[in-house]
């Protein structure tokens, strides 16, 4: 269960409270985010939720039976909405768009993607500062120094700073200079990170394992929303199967049931949920008429040049056709939304 607890709740009220949630053989965890406070109750035993709601101090009691709790829909069936400030938002009912290429390179690159942003209306830009890479030979990154230099130039332009953070010790020394730490899909387990964004005021967004399953993102946005920080957003960026023919198979089914399934809003990332540039508005597309909040997807001046992950990324006049045409496919979801 979930016990949702008023503000002015006082310790005695509280004290009482647990005990008799233990009292019913539940065992009890309090959890304290920036939005309120609330006592998550893990048990089996059939009981009458009258006895605890009736309670003082409480705001609102759910039955939750998904092992996921604070991040189910059958808490809290209202949208999240992710706030960035300066009116950038990713929530239900508004289509976010995220580009920018997988590394980081150069001064140069950073003010000529910011430009392509700025000129196509596009507030959040991605981009690797830290990358895990298959090989310990690859480019792995311009690192903190990077990221300060990035942030200069898009924080003047008003974009907002989507970047991976790979380990715990990263989190703090990243934190002036971000707006969404990402959690790549093979960090998507790593609990102990988990937990430190947890602690953080700022949005994360998760994107799913390389193998992993719905319920396994899900647990995962758990991790983080039970050590405090809701600001959570999920990211369907495609999965190994046996196929070949693509780098990864993007699992659109999974969008209409993370969002049947939890109240966060969800990113379809088609770049690298099939990793081959000619594919990729398609892919992109066939995410928003599936009901994702945001599409994420890599660009570069010149691909053919990138530093990493060139073969999945789309110049800067492809970029712009693709902006356009998430609008427009956004507008035509709405409108069948209304039928």
């Amino acid at each position: 269960m979930i016990i949702q607890l008023q503000p002015d709740i006082s310790s005695k009220q509280k004290e009482t409270l647990i005990d008799k949630v233990n009292g019913i053989g539940y065992k009890t965890t309090e959890v304290k985010t920036q939005l309120g406070d609330y006592l998550i109750g893990i048990g089996k035993k059939d009981f009458d939720i009258r006895k605890i709601g009736q309670l003082d101090g409480i705001r609102d009691i759910h039955i939750v039976s998904d092992e996921y709790k604070l991040v189910s829909k059958k808490w809290k069936a209202k949208p999240t909405s992710i706030d960035l400030g300066d009116g950038v938002f990713i929530k239900d009912g508004e289509m976010a768009i995220i580009t920018g290429p997988c590394s980081i390179e150069s001064e140069e690159q950073i003010r000529n993607v910011v430009a392509h942003c700025v000129e196509n209306g596009i507030r959040m830009m991605r981009g690797g500062v830290f990358k895990p890479r298959t090989s310990p030979y690859a480019f792995r990154g311009m690192g903190i120094d990077g990221l300060k230099l990035w942030h200069s130039i898009a924080s003047e332009a008003g974009i907002k700073i989507v970047t991976e953070v790979m380990q715990t010790s990263q989190i703090e020394e990243m934190y002036p200079y971000v707006d969404i730490y990402q959690v790549g899909a093979r960090n998507s387990q790593n609990f102990n990170l988990l937990d430190e964004l947890g602690k953080v005021d700022k949005a994360v967004m998760i994107k799913r394992g390389i193998s992993g399953t719905i319920e396994e993102l899900l647990q995962s946005a758990e991790y983080v929303f039970s050590g405090g920080n809701e600001k959570l957003i999920l990211c369907e960026r495609g999965i190994r199967t046996y196929e070949k023919a693509s780098r990864n198979t993007l699992d659109l089914n999974a969008i209409p049931i993370l969002k049947a399934k939890s109240h966060l809003p969800v990113i379809v990332d088609p770049s690298h949920g099939i990793g081959i540039r000619s594919y990729v508005p398609q892919m992109a597309l066939a995410g928003v008429m599936a009901g994702a909040d945001g599409v994420i997807y890599e660009s570069h001046e010149i691909p053919e040049k990138a530093y990493s992950d060139g073969q999945q990324t789309l110049d800067f006049a492809q970029s712009a056709r693709l902006a356009n045409w998430i609008r427009e496919s956004f507008a035509m979801r709405k409108g069948f939304e209304l039928l």
